[in-house]
């Protein structure tokens, strides 16, 4: 399950880990202009943990879950 909000200046995607076996905690989603972070609380730790990605990244991770096994290197031109 899911959720999607938008918010002044982000949009928060909540992924919620349902079913029987051994769940892990939400990963909430924040996309801002300018990256995006995933966030997810550790209960081991009880800290929050938080990575951030540039949409470079993103772009990358995106085209990543489409392709097989190898290395590869982004051709866009940045504008940034």
């Amino acid at each position: 399950m899911f959720t999607i909000e938008h918010e002044f200046d982000a949009t928060v995607v909540t992924l919620v880990d349902e079913g029987r076996e051994h769940l892990n905690e939400d990963v909430i989603i924040n996309a801002f202009d300018d990256c995006v972070t995933l966030e997810q609380w550790d209960p081991r730790t009880d800290l929050v943990h938080r990575i951030t990605l540039s949409l470079a990244q993103l772009r990358d991770l995106t085209a990543a879950l489409n392709l097989p096994e190898g290395i590869y290197r982004s051709t866009q031109v940045k504008d940034e």
